[in-house]
């Protein structure tokens, strides 16, 4: 397991935009993926997107494609992701995660490290 760490949460108005990071203790990350999970009180998190180490493929959420940008530094061992023309309904709170098992992006299963997550909110 790696120790994550989440920074650049916080609030704005609906359209705007914030960026999000996750680096990994040490600076060093040797694992398959790291990805962007979210989760609201009362529903169960969900997948919002991945992004493959060596590679830089990606894969979205269907509800942020086209919004939110998912990319990795891996001399600094940190992904990040770029939110734009943000919605009420991306009020949650995000949480980095970092996986070792090949599969999926979006499969919550495969991920066996967990940042303490970070509250972003959209409203007016």
């Amino acid at each position: 397991q790696v120790q994550l760490v989440e920074s650049g949460g916080g609030s704005v108005q609906p359209d705007g935009s914030l960026t999000l990071s996750c680096a990994a203790s040490g600076r060093v990350f040797s694992g398959n993926a790291m990805g962007w999970f979210r989760q609201t009180p009362g529903k169960e998190r969900e997948f919002v997107a991945g992004i493959s180490w060596l590679q830089g493929l990606t894969d979205y959420a269907n509800s942020v494609k086209g919004r939110f940008s998912i990319s990795r530094d891996k001399d600094k061992a940190t992904v990040y992701l770029q939110m734009n023309s943000l919605k009420p309904e991306d009020t949650a709170a995000y949480f980095c995660a970092a996986k070792r098992a090949i599969g999926r992006l979006r499969d919550q299963s495969l991920y066996d490290s967990w940042g303490q997550g970070i509250q972003v909110t959209v409203s007016s």
